[in-house]
């Protein structure tokens, strides 16, 4: 037998890898190879599985409408003479073209029309955002509407050349970002308002500032605009502190003539409402919160009430009690609750109104806690009369007239603007004596109607004298108050009648809730016999419609 010649195949050498565990024995199939050319992913959709749901027959509620599809969208193109540049027109004050900028969508808001003030390496935005917010700081702790506020923040970035700015403000933080463009990384600073401070003074001031670097005819740099508000903070209040003690006693005996008391009277108003706002510095200088202030303020007022009760003399105690609750009632802070969440800024709002609350808690306590021991030693307390019961228009204008002159020197106002407040302050004592004495109408209908007067000439003032309106309204509004209602219900409430003294202290809530709307409605009036910042186009003679836009709000879904 002849031995078959070995070929090429079986003279190769046996290699490790013919003995490998992992090589198939012989007779079974080798698998097919990975194609390494095609890899699968995990976000590849799976064989048999339609990536897009299937449409919606034509006319279904639930089928998206056509250009939804980037295949079927519309063609974008420009008009033939160019799309206009939006400007606003320049003889509406500051404050309604910087409100009316901030109604309108961030690409929709026009270009600052006034030369940039800062040189050509563009501007410094780290001081030009702190000058920003300090400003702000200013006028949210002097009692400034936030819309206000973010109104000036943003005309003081604008006008130094920071255009795409966003401010935001809330009852203690302001903050302001700022994205150079749609690429840049955005850049953001905030403040804290720590402290809150009752001077209309400095509040003129602060807004002579922005309306001096806001306007083209000035030229406000930032080492100017710093100076000047170096100098605003370093200023002094204009009225010293033994000012403020007597303005708040003379306050309090006017409230108190108001509400049909006697010389005497009003000498036992005005000495226990210093007393009261002593005792309240004092407090004040230990430490003490705001709400354990006004708890120390309210009870002199009413322990003199319940001495003269004790005493042989026939004098209208409630009158005194009345007198020291017009002094303390925090009428300001809540017109500027109420006006914040009228404008949409409902968490400021929220935040005024229970500082509000807070405060008026504190005076029931110190009221009550005194009521209480005047019912127990049978003094004779009784609500024997009703809200300006005694007719005396000429003498009750009068008292209203210095209730509203103290309001302004408590309020530390500006000399020039005390004579137009008290003016104020009569004119809306005679509207709401005319309306729910003589013509015998609801009070708070004639409340939020005297109001809406003072609103209304107030907003009128401060656009003529491009000023804050704080000035010109909130001392008006002190003859208004709801003084009377809160005692009367205070006292029905120590004297054990819960029914009746709620329903006193929900007609005081109510007359509060008119002055707070009525201001506010009578300064959106004054609005339209001014000529309001509408948007007009590049070319000559266009104008777009729309003009001064209100914030866009639900409409009941």
């Amino acid at each position: 037998m002849v031995a078959e010649p070995e070929g090429p195949e079986d003279r190769k050498p046996q290699s490790d890898e013919a003995h490998s565990a992992f090589v198939p024995p012989a007779g079974v199939e080798h698998p097919e190879a990975p194609e390494d050319d095609h890899p699968s992913s995990e976000f590849a959709v799976p064989e048999g599985l339609a990536p897009e749901p299937p449409a919606e027959p034509e006319g279904s509620a639930f089928a998206p409408p056509r250009t939804y599809s980037a295949r079927t969208s519309p063609p974008a193109f420009t008009p033939a003479h160019g799309i206009p540049m939006v400007r606003l027109t320049k003889d509406a004050p500051w404050q309604d073209r910087m409100r009316a900028m901030l109604r309108m969508p961030v690409g929709e808001r026009p270009v600052p029309e006034s030369p940039h003030r800062h040189d050509e390496a563009g501007p410094a935005v780290p001081r030009v955002l702190d000058l920003t917010l300090r400003i702000g700081e200013l006028l949210l702790a002097g009692g400034e509407g936030a819309e206000d506020v973010e109104a000036a923040m943003f005309a003081i970035s604008r006008s130094y050349g920071l255009d795409r700015c966003e401010p935001t403000v809330t009852f203690t933080l302001l903050s302001i970002t700022y994205q150079p463009s749609l690429v840049d990384d955005p850049v953001t600073a905030n403040r804290t308002v720590r402290r809150r401070g009752t001077d209309y003074t400095r509040l003129a001031a602060v807004y002579r500032l922005v309306h001096d670097i806001s306007v083209e005819e000035s030229d406000v740099t930032l080492e100017e605009a710093y100076r000047r508000l170096a100098e605003i903070r370093r200023n002094r209040h204009p009225y010293p502190g033994w000012a403020l003690t007597l303005a708040g006693g003379l306050l309090a005996g006017s409230a108190s003539v108001l509400v049909g008391g006697d010389p005497v009277v009003f000498l036992a108003a005005a000495v226990s409402a210093m007393l009261g706002d002593r005792l309240a510095w004092l407090c004040a200088g230990r430490g003490l919160p705001e709400f354990y202030q006004f708890v120390a303020a309210a009870m002199p007022p009413a322990a003199m009430g319940v001495a003269l009760s004790l005493s042989p003399l026939e004098l209208r105690a409630s009158a005194v009690i009345t007198g020291g609750l017009f002094a303390l009632i925090p009428g300001r802070a809540l017109v500027a609750g109420v006006q914040d969440g009228l404008t949409g800024f409902y968490i400021t709002a929220a935040a005024r109104l229970l500082e509000v609350g807070y405060l008026v808690v504190g005076i029931v306590v110190g009221v009550l806690g005194v009521l209480y021991l005047g019912v127990a030693l049978d003094a004779g307390l009784s609500p024997e009369t009703a809200i300006h019961s005694v007719p005396r228009p000429v003498t009750q204008t009068l008292a209203a007239m210095g209730l509203s002159l103290c309001f302004a020197v408590m309020l530390q106002q500006e000399r020039r603007t005390v004579a137009l407040v008290t003016f104020s302050g009569g004119v809306a004592w005679v509207v709401y004596g005319a309306v729910a004495d003589v013509a015998g109408g609801s009070p708070v209908a004639a409340t939020a109607l005297a109001a809406g007067v003072v609103g209304l000439f107030g907003q009128m003032l401060s656009r003529f004298r491009f000023e804050s309106a704080l000035p010109y309204v909130t001392a008006a509004i002190g003859p208004l108050l709801p003084g009377s209602a809160t005692y009367f219900g205070l006292l029905e409430v120590a004297r054990g009648n819960l029914n009746t003294g709620l329903a006193s202290l929900s007609k005081a809530a109510a007359l509060a809730l008119a002055i707070a709307i009525g201001v506010n409605l009578g300064g959106e009036i004054s609005r339209l016999f001014l000529r309001a910042p509408g948007v007009t186009g590049a070319l000559p003679g266009e104008e777009t419609p729309g003009g001064r836009r209100a914030a866009k709000r639900t409409r009941g879904f």
